[in-house]
């Protein structure tokens, strides 16, 4: 895609590729936390700390994609 073609668009493909892999990421945190709880019920504490271990992994990551996010929103690339 050309430059000229980019600032046609509202945002980039590069922009909604990594908004979508963060909101992505967003709902399986939310969703971690209620594997935890049912687990927790089931007083299966392996696999609360596995679904603790996997949102965490996907808090970091979700991290990283902000952080990748800005850099591209600031400055069209990374």
């Amino acid at each position: 895609m050309t430059q000229a073609a980019i600032r046609n668009e509202a945002i980039s493909n590069l922009e909604y590729d990594l908004l979508t892999a963060l909101q992505n990421k967003a709902e399986a945190v939310k969703a971690y936390e209620t594997y935890i709880k049912d687990a927790e019920q089931m007083q299966s504490q392996p696999c609360a700390e596995l679904f603790r271990k996997l949102r965490d992994a996907d808090m970091q990551t979700a991290q990283e994609i902000r952080h990748h996010l800005q850099q591209v929103m600031q400055n069209g690339k990374m």
